[in-house]
Formats: C-alpha cells, sequence, structure tokens
C-alpha cells in the first residue's frame, strides 16, 4: 500500500520521524500488519501474543471513529510497520511500537500525537492501558503525568482434571449458547458490563467481538435461565494458534446475583475446555468490577497485570 505524507494525519509531520521514517493513517485493510506489529509486541513482553487477528479486524471497524484521522501508522525505511497509534475513543488510545525499533522516539511522537488529536474531539482526559511488565512505557507515561486509576488482571486456570461443576441454584437452568441466543446475550451482557463502561456498545460492534468472532466457542458458552429467561452468560474465545481458552464475558443480571449463578457458568466453560484438551483458561478482570476474589476463590491465579493510566489534557 502506497505511503501518504504528512498532511494526510492532522498534527503529524515526517521530519518529527527519524531519517527514512514515513507515516500514513490506517484502514481496515491493514488489520494484518497491525495485528503481526501488535503481536510481536506482545511476545516480547509476555512471551506469547494474545491479540487475536479477528479483534484486530473488528477494532479497526468500531463506529464512531475516522482512521482518516484518528489513526496513525509509521513503516520505517523498508517499508515494515514499526509503530502504530489510534485513538479507540476519543478518552482512549491505543499504542505500539516494535520491540526492535524503541528508544527512536517514536512513542513519544505518537503519544504526542495522540493529545493533540483527543484535544481536538473535544476530550479533556486521555488513558492508554499498559502492561505492568512495559517498563519503557510506564516510564514514559509517568514523565508526561499520567497516573494508573484502575489495574487489571489477567488470571488463569490449570485444567489438568476435569473441573466439578456445581449445581445451579434452584429454578435455574443451564444449557451452552446455541443460534437465536445473540440478542438477548447481547442485551443482558452490555446491561451488565454498563454500569462500568463509558459507552453502550451497538449489537454489530458487540458481534464483532463476540458471537460473531471467528474464535467464538459456542460450547464453552453456557447461558443460565430462569423461566425462560435469560439471567446469566458466559461467552467464550479459543486463543488463536495457541491451546488455551479464554473466558471474553461473564454476566448475571442484577436480580439473580450472589446465588452462585455465575461460578457455575464458569464451572461449565471451564469444564467444557478441558474436554477439547485445552490445558489453561485464562480472563480478565479490572478493578472496578470488585471481582478478583472471586475469580480467586474458583481456583484462578494471576498471571499478570496491567493499568489504565490518564491524565487530564491542557489547552493547547
Amino acid at each position: 500500500m502506497p505511503m501518504v505524507q504528512g498532511s494526510a494525519v492532522p498534527n503529524f509531520a515526517s521530519h518529527q520521524l527519524p531519517t527514512g521514517y514515513r507515516h500514513r493513517p490506517a484502514t481496515t485493510g491493514d488489520d494484518r500488519e497491525i495485528h503481526r506489529l501488535v503481536a510481536a509486541c506482545e511476545r516480547a513482553l509476555h512471551g506469547r501474543a494474545e491479540t487475536d487477528p479477528g479483534t484486530t479486524s473488528a477494532d479497526l471497524a468500531l463506529p464512531g471513529r475516522d482512521l482518516a484521522l484518528d489513526s496513525l501508522l509509521v513503516h520505517d525505511p523498508a517499508g515494515e510497520l514499526v509503530a502504530r497509534a489510534w485513538l479507540k475513543s476519543a478518552l482512549r488510545a491505543e499504542i505500539d511500537v516494535h520491540p526492535g525499533h524503541r528508544g527512536r522516539g517514536l512513542g513519544s511522537r505518537l503519544l504526542d500525537w495522540a493529545e493533540q488529536r483527543a484535544g481536538r474531539l473535544g476530550s479533556e482526559r486521555l488513558s492508554q492501558t499498559v502492561s505492568d511488565h512495559d517498563r519503557a512505557a510506564v516510564a514514559l507515561l509517568r514523565s508526561r503525568g499520567y497516573e494508573p486509576f484502575v489495574t487489571q488482571w489477567q488470571l488463569a486456570l490449570a485444567l489438568s482434571a476435569e473441573p466439578v461443576v456445581s449445581e445451579p441454584p434452584v429454578g435455574i437452568t443451564v444449557r451452552p449458547f446455541r443460534p437465536g441466543d445473540e440478542r438477548a446475550a447481547y442485551q443482558l451482557t452490555e446491561d451488565a458490563f454498563g454500569e462500568w463502561q463509558k459507552r453502550r456498545k451497538s449489537y454489530d460492534e458487540w458481534a464483532r467481538h463476540t458471537v460473531d468472532h471467528p474464535d467464538f466457542v459456542p460450547t464453552a458458552s453456557p447461558l443460565a435461565f430462569a423461566d425462560d429467561q435469560l439471567v446469566g452468560a458466559v461467552l467464550s474465545l479459543a486463543t488463536p494458534g495457541g491451546d488455551e481458552g479464554y473466558v471474553d464475558r461473564v454476566a448475571v443480571r442484577h436480580d439473580q446475583r450472589n446465588q452462585g449463578i455465575a461460578r457455575t457458568l464458569l464451572q461449565h466453560a471451564f469444564r467444557s475446555f478441558h474436554r477439547q484438551g485445552r490445558p489453561t483458561c485464562t480472563l480478565w478482570t479490572h478493578s472496578e468490577t470488585g471481582a478478583l476474589a472471586f475469580y480467586e476463590g474458583l481456583g484462578m491465579t494471576v498471571r499478570r497485570g496491567s493499568a489504565v493510566y490518564g491524565k487530564p489534557l491542557t489547552s493547547g
């Protein structure tokens, strides 16, 4: 794909980059190249790639973002993608620099651009999620006035033996996800996640990351019903190119909580992944949910952490 020079990306010029590096906005056709970059960063930090191509494609198609204005790709003199930045929303940035191209000021330049773009969108604050292992990125953000305000944890459960599955509460039935459950699962999970997420997703956006995702696993996505009404759901994915299971969403209707529904649903998901020959199941949680102790009570342990760093944006 041909390079587009500085004027295509507001507030950024090629002279801000090392000699020979070029930049342009992203397009939806860049999903594979972006995924390779993000996977290389993850392998350097964690020893494995965790982001999958389907999620990258879905992110690039998020509604409300103009890739021509809200994204930036940087290629080296050989034409390889070595850094990227984009605004997932007016409040949230994502920035990645290839491990082999760090120390050249790319991250700092991209952060400058992200702050300026967020300001033009009217945002008074910008945040970014950074792994605790990425000490260089943490140091850069702190040097620029960012402070952590949400902690996130990746938890894992070894599935060496078949997990025991508890009986559901009286009046609750459990079965795997099946075609026709999509809209009810969307309503339930978005209602539950709305307690802390800033924006309600449209059905199409939600589906791209869950039930329409190429790695969605219906058999490891159990649903709970009370009087034919969906009251609980666990939605799971298979890690692409790996052997782990991944629980993407856990939701229980507000009036049905604290009865053991979530525990039973997760145990069903764990057993399904075990029967598929997957030795581990993982999930993410964060400090605003208050669910860390619950997952640890199921035998899960913290594998690693990250934090959301944010700062107010000043005028100009």
